[in-house]
């Protein structure tokens, strides 16, 4: 199918644009459009996962990307002879394709619990499709300038869809997003001007092409960049100082302790809908262009701060799980859970082994499944008591047997039972611990923690919550709102249920689309 990448990401555009040319009050309209062209999206990237050739690599070689669309877009001259030159240029390879994918299944199920959005609904839809867009293409987007722009043009739909439909503490929660994320972005668009005049692809252009500036061949003998610089600030090479910008910029997006505090409160404060999609889909941002930019581009600064990434992912494990322990807010308690699964990640990626990464990117596929299925869960509470209190209800298992079922698989999967999703990232991630000798020995103590930890904060929450007899701080008000789960929220939940339960008995359905490109990228990092 020609141009299924540009569909992808201009569709939603599209569907915006077209929600704002429409009447005010058309709020069902609003809805059956965000609705169909996430389900045309999610049909779509379906289609392209079925299609999608495993034996192929990509990283640094665009024969082996799939589903490739370029076209030469900016071009200026530089001098007489050399040039700059900009592309539009998306494609598909084993690290972008579960991400796509990932995607559009989480958008999907943001649409369905949209549904019920009544206030301003015209314009939360619209931004709603935008962000849609926007993820997608940040995704898709192999020219490094294109990435940035579509990891941007994600700032402006996220923070107004928070600080305008958000709670008590929105105008807080969205600026804290929108001045951490910025920062990020600063980190990486200083590395993307670095990188700007370090690279020709080909001989007379220089180039933000991903793939090109992957290839250590591609760049100029005497330019900042280069493999064999020499020493530059403070006495340290300048591609070491590039790495750790990135390495600062993708760690706020993940996040990583100690640049996480804005994911708590824009969580706490996001209405269900947004919080699904910023735990599903954009903290995996940071893991993925972690893998994509920074350990592509430069493998060798990776291998020297390997050590330090471990260190920041087994601090995040254990400070995350912690902190949700210590939650009375239902809400916060699964933010703070995502930044200590996110801290697998880092070790996953910082083992710098195929057995590790292949257990980062399938803890992040995971972690988007289950956390979407946690936040639908908060916001089942949130919609009816407009509580998310843990000390405010005792025995909704009597109240709300369905609920109290679904919100049992999310915990246990998302603790990491064997059978679900959850537990073959976090498998694959500490065994590949043992099979290097860069990740110390105490961070993988810190991990095994994070396991018990993990138990302990979930199982105490479902003690506490659902078992018992029926109490709650309403009285006799929440007795009647407190009704068992709907049509639309059953749907939900079920989809993502079966999911985490599919890829969790059946994991070489991701492992491989990914292996061969992951495998290509160690063989890089090995190299280097």
């Amino acid at each position: 199918m020609e141009h299924i990448l540009t569909i992808l990401i201009f569709l939603p555009v599209v569907g915006s644009l077209g929600i704002l040319a429409l009447p005010g009050g058309k709020n069902y309209l609003y809805r059956w459009i965000t609705f169909l062209i996430s389900t045309i999206n999610l049909g779509l990237s379906v289609w392209v996962y079925l299609n999608f050739n495993p034996s192929l690599s990509g990283i640094s070689n665009e024969k082996a990307m799939q589903f490739v669309e370029k076209v030469d877009w900016i071009t200026i001259a530089v001098g007489d002879i050399n040039k700059i030159g900009i592309q539009y240029f998306v494609g598909l390879d084993g690290l972008n394709m579960p991400m796509v994918l990932l995607s559009a299944l989480v958008l999907f199920i943001g649409a369905i619990s949209a549904w019920n959005i009544k206030y301003k609904a015209k314009g939360f839809h619209s931004l709603f499709l935008l962000l849609s867009g926007s993820i997608i293409g940040c995704f898709a987007a192999l020219d490094f300038f294109l990435f940035f722009l579509f990891f941007e043009f994600m700032l402006l739909p996220m923070y107004f869809l928070i600080g305008i439909w958000g709670g008590k503490r929105r105008e807080y929660a969205s600026i804290k997003f929108f001045i951490y994320t910025l920062v990020g972005s600063v980190c990486i668009l200083l590395v993307m001007i670095m990188l700007a005049f370090s690279v020709q692809y080909p001989k007379d252009t220089y180039t933000f092409n991903l793939l090109a500036l992957a290839d250590r061949t591609n760049f100029i003998p005497d330019s900042l960049l280069n493999w064999q610089n020499s020493r530059w600030l403070i006495n340290m090479p300048a591609r070491r100082w590039a790495f750790l910008l990135l390495l600062t910029g993708f760690a706020i997006k993940l996040p990583a302790v100690p640049v996480h505090t804005w994911l708590p409160d824009a969580h706490v404060e996001a209405p269900t809908p947004i919080s699904v999609i910023l735990a599903g889909i954009l903290l995996k941002i940071g893991g993925y262009g972690l893998l994509r930019i920074g350990i592509s581009i430069f493998p060798d600064s990776g291998w020297i701060y390997s050590d330090w990434m471990a260190v920041l992912g087994g601090i995040s494990i254990v400070y995350g799980a912690l902190n949700a322990m210590a939650s009375h807010d239902l809400k916060r308690m699964v933010a703070y859970s995502s930044v200590s699964h996110m801290g697998f990640v880092l070790i996953g990626i910082a083992s710098m082994t195929s057995e590790g990464i292949n257990g980062a990117m399938y803890q992040l596929f995971s972690h988007g499944i289950l956390s979407a299925m946690l936040f639908l869960l908060v916001g089942v509470l949130q919609d009816r008591t407009h509580d998310k209190t843990i000390e405010n209800y005792r025995g909704l298992a009597t109240k709300m047997p369905v609920y109290t079922g679904m919100t049992i698989i999310a915990f246990f999967a998302s603790l990491g039972l064997p059978g679900f999703s959850g537990f073959i990232g976090e498998f694959f991630t500490i065994m590949s611990t043992f099979g290097t000798d860069i990740i110390p020995r105490w961070v993988i103590l810190a991990a095994v923690a994070g396991l018990v930890l993990g138990a302990a904060y979930f199982l105490w929450t479902l003690q506490r919550m659902f078992f018992g007899k029926y109490w709650s701080k309403g009285g006799e008000e929440w007795a009647i709102l407190l009704t068992d789960l709907n049509l639309r929220e059953k749907a939900m939940l079920i989809i993502l249920a079966i999911l985490a339960l599919i890829f969790g008995i059946f994991p070489n359905l991701l492992f491989t689309p990914m292996s061969k490109t992951i495998m290509t990228l160690t063989d890089m990092i090995q190299k280097s």
